[in-house]
């Protein structure tokens, strides 16, 4: 690990401030940032600790919820707001990582959180990510765990997060502070494709701070449900994931959310087979129809074309689970 400058942060202006030098780096929790910076895949030459910044709140608003970038991903889970509005939510930040990290992860670094691509974490294989204009090792190598879905010549790496896959599909909104003063983005515009740029991974500008999220009430959100699919029972990353959000008439679907993981460069909202279950019944013939059309822009590689009739399954069940 190189030698790093340390700030701790009195205000998000401070923060602000003290991550204007282009390698400066944000830490909270650290649980993303300090294992990269012990593999020396990232080298921040100064680090700004924010965790004595205001933002650790979990709070009603007009029915929905305002979470704080600072508020544990176990706090979040367990939150009665969380679980009895948005169910999806609660259910992906539970089923990622281990307690002892849940207890540390802040919801501002898992927003955050770079991929876990074996290429790019050795820091020796080429990689567009790490290295720009390096080359992707991926594309030619060992690619079970990587993306069908977003993909670009450059960068074939699967997003890590299963929070922000639930976040997608519950329409949620990050706010953030910076030299241009505060920002609203919709969640699904926070993640950037990897196109020529993959190591451009959010809408973020530099020194830009993260100060909260929100998730508006909605028709659907208590229907939410989060299913996750991997190689082992608990601290494991997806092979194929959905979060799905039902609005019900009857068994009427009148509005609907779908949203992928462990399959796409960022987290994937599937507009399209949303748009297939508005007004049809809740049948096992209408969720697979609109599995089948998440899928269609699937481009498997090498080792992970089961992948896409994974994720197609795995959409099924989550909305099975979601209208019952």
């Amino acid at each position: 690990m190189q030698p790093f400058q340390y700030v701790h942060a009195d205000t998000p202006d401070h923060a602000v401030e003290a991550a204007r030098p282009r390698e400066a780096r944000y830490i909270a929790g650290g649980t993303t940032l300090v294992d990269l910076m012990r593999l020396e895949v990232m080298r921040p030459t100064q680090l700004v600790d924010i965790t004595g910044l205001a933002f650790t709140a979990i709070e009603d608003v007009g029915g929905g919820v305002r979470i704080g970038a600072l508020a544990t991903n176990t706090d979040v889970a367990y939150h009665p707001l969380v679980t009895a509005r948005f169910p999806a939510l609660a259910e992906a930040l539970l089923s990622g990582a281990s307690p002892q990290l849940r207890n540390m992860a802040t919801v501002g670094g898992n927003l955050l959180q770079r991929t876990r691509c074996p290429y790019f974490r050795d820091g020796t294989s080429a990689c567009n990510k790490r290295v720009p204009g390096q080359g992707c090792a991926a594309v030619d190598g060992v690619t079970r765990s990587h993306a069908v879905l977003g993909t670009s010549a450059s960068c074939i790496a699967t997003h890590p997060s299963d929070m922000c896959v639930a976040l997608v599909a519950l329409d949620a909104v990050v706010h953030t502070h910076g030299d241009a003063g505060d920002r609203a983005i919709p969640i699904a515009d926070f993640h950037t494709l990897p196109g020529a740029h993959p190591e451009i991974e959010s809408a973020l500008a530099p020194g830009e701070l993260v100060t909260h999220v929100e998730i508006p009430a909605s028709p659907f959100a208590l229907r939410s449900r989060y299913t996750k699919v991997r190689d082992r029972a608990s601290y494991a990353f997806a092979l194929a994931s959905a979060a799905v959000a039902l609005d019900l008439l009857g068994t009427t679907i009148r509005d609907a959310r779908i949203a992928l993981g462990g399959v796409a460069t960022k987290p994937w909202r599937a507009r399209e087979a949303e748009q297939a279950l508005i007004g049809r019944t809740t049948s096992l013939e209408t969720f697979r129809r609109a599995a089948a059309i998440a899928l269609q822009g699937a481009t498997p590689h090498g080792d992970n074309a089961f992948k896409v009739e994974l994720a197609r399954r795995t959409i099924v069940r989550a909305l099975q689970r979601g209208a019952a």
